[in-house]
């Protein structure tokens, strides 16, 4: 992560108190129904959501898709924006299904720290060691917070050792748990000294919070059973003499982690975790660009688009850009020059997110993340500018793992999926490429579950069943060098050439065998199974 200089001058007080983050975990961790209680505290919504709830308690904010709420999952980001105390959170829901794991990527390119979560019971899973892998890529500071402490789950030393030693990372308590499953009845606030006691009888309540004065403190025999008293001092004794103690910048350079014990369905250790944010996580920080870096505290506003989302309202075939503000004061009807095509771009009607709720936005900070309708003309990666011409860099798309051919189940129909899946395309949701010989299209996704997804989309939104087909193909590389000696490749590989929505020419591949040949017999061109979104 590019960091301000320190001896830089202090950000004006509107964007020095946002906080913008996101949240990852490997799938039923419990993300989505951390992000509902962070909804409740910060007053957003009365009542949480929950995944597995039944009836109104079901109806979770962030996950709006149909296919969303039907399986319990979340399969796209998205992002809420609101108060709590003094600061403004920016919050993103990403998924956490390893299936959709582009759209986190992508996601954690417009965030300033990170959130994660992790299972009491399983530790650190496979998909948390991903996604935790590409959080180092960018030194985000993360902060974790261990759930479902409530139920049967792993001795706490154990856990701390297993992110240790997993993620080679170092961790330091914020709270300490007090027994678990059954038996948990809160945890103590290593920070500021607190005891907090969990309320089991209203998931909605917020827990209470005693000030004691350390350990030794006669009030804490008043809440904590005696067996519990004397096994939670010894292991408190222990942790300070065994783990680091917190330092700012250790978290901050991304090479420590703070961690938080609760349980995100009883409402307890949000509160904390939420404060944890609010003082110790960064500020907005710059942004890595082409020519120079942008810093938050300019005065003109520049921003880049990491997210695309189309349909979010089916009754309105909108689509609805993600910008994430990278500096300057953002006030609605501005003028902004749309750096590809170098147009200006009134921004008459922007929007703040709660999940799929949204309100006009009638100013936005750097730091913050607003919608921007439109039809077509922003892609993931554009820049908006006050006029500057500046190009965000970072932002990947990946080479797919899976490639299906796509029919519509109307053949007279064929026009209309041809827009669904450039639509698509441009939001990221998978890779549609277009063979040199033949026709149709072939659809390249990251794991299967999002064949499923989009011909649920498709027929959903476009009311167009199709069928997805084997293709010959495993696996595509985006095709780069000479101009005239890819060209040439082209022309002697017409069977393999395929272009993508942006026209780039992609080389489609049978074997790895195929790939070694090429970087053999065409030592002047590069196969690359990543492309910078930078337009």
């Amino acid at each position: 992560m590019l960091d301000r200089a320190s001896n830089a001058s202090p950000l004006p007080p509107e964007i020095a108190r946002r906080r913008t983050f996101a949240i990852i975990s490997h799938p039923d961790a419990g993300k989505t129904t951390l992000t509902e209680k962070f909804l409740l505290y910060g007053g957003a919504i009365q009542m949480a959501g929950q995944v597995r709830a039944k009836g109104e308690a079901r109806r979770t904010r962030s996950d709006f898709m149909e296919m969303e709420k039907d399986r319990g999952i979340s399969v796209s980001a998205s992002a809420m924006s609101f108060d709590f105390d003094t600061w403004r959170f920016n919050l993103v829901d990403t998924p956490g299904h390893s299936d959709f794991s582009e759209d986190t990527y992508r996601t954690l390119t417009a965030v300033d720290a990170a959130i994660m979560v992790i299972d009491g019971a399983k530790g650190v899973e496979s998909q948390t060691r991903k996604l935790f892998e590409v959080c180092r890529l960018r030194d985000l500071p993360i902060l974790t917070f261990c759930n479902k402490m409530d139920r049967e789950s792993r001795d706490t030393f154990e856990i701390i050792d297993e992110i240790q030693e997993n993620l080679a990372i170092d961790v330091t308590p914020a709270s300490w748990p007090i027994g678990m499953g059954r038996d948990f009845v809160g945890s103590y606030d290593m920070l500021n000294d607190r005891l907090e006691l969990m309320a089991r009888a209203d998931r909605n309540k917020r827990a209470e919070s005693i000030e004691i004065s350390g350990l030794d403190d006669p009030k804490l025999a008043e809440h904590v059973p005696a067996d519990l008293l004397g096994q939670v001092r010894e292991e408190i004794e222990m942790a300070r003499e065994l783990l680091p103690a917190f330092d700012r910048q250790a978290f901050l350079d991304g090479t420590m982690t703070p961690i938080w014990f609760g349980s995100a369905i009883n409402s307890f250790g949000v509160r904390e975790l939420m404060r944890g944010i609010g003082e110790f996580g960064p500020e907005p920080q710059p942004q890595s660009a082409e020519p120079r870096q942008v810093s938050p505290d300019e005065a003109k506003v520049a921003g880049f688009v990491f997210k695309v989302q189309a349909n979010m309202d089916p009754k309105h075939r909108d689509r609805v850009a993600f910008l994430r503000l990278a500096s300057g004061h953002f006030q609605r009807g501005m003028k902004l020059t749309h750096v590809r095509t170098k147009k200006p771009m009134a921004v008459s009607n922007p929007v703040l997110f709660l999940a799929a709720d949204r309100e006009l936005a009638e100013e936005a900070w750097a730091g913050d993340i607003i919608g921007i309708p439109n039809h077509g003309q922003l892609r993931i990666g554009d820049t908006l500018t006050e006029g500057e011409a500046l190009r965000v860099t970072g932002i990947p798309s990946f080479a797919p793992e899976l490639l299906q051919g796509v029919r519509a189940g109307d053949p007279m129909k064929a026009k209309h999926l041809d827009k669904a899946l450039m639509q698509f395309a441009e939001e990221g949701a998978a890779k549609v490429f277009k063979p040199m010989i033949g026709s149709g299209f072939i659809v390249g996704v990251v794991g299967q579950l999002q064949f499923e997804v989009l011909a649920s989309r498709i027929e959903g939104e476009y009311g167009l069943p199709v069928r997805f087909e084997p293709s010959q193909f495993t696996s595509a590389r985006w095709v780069s060098g000479p101009k005239d000696k890819v060209e040439a490749f082209v022309n002697s590989n017409k069977g393999h050439i395929a272009h993508d929505n942006d026209g780039d020419v992609v080389y489609l591949t049978r074997l790895q065998w195929d790939i070694d040949r090429i970087e053999r017999d065409h030592p002047d061109l590069t196969l690359s199974a990543t492309k910078e979104m930078m337009v």
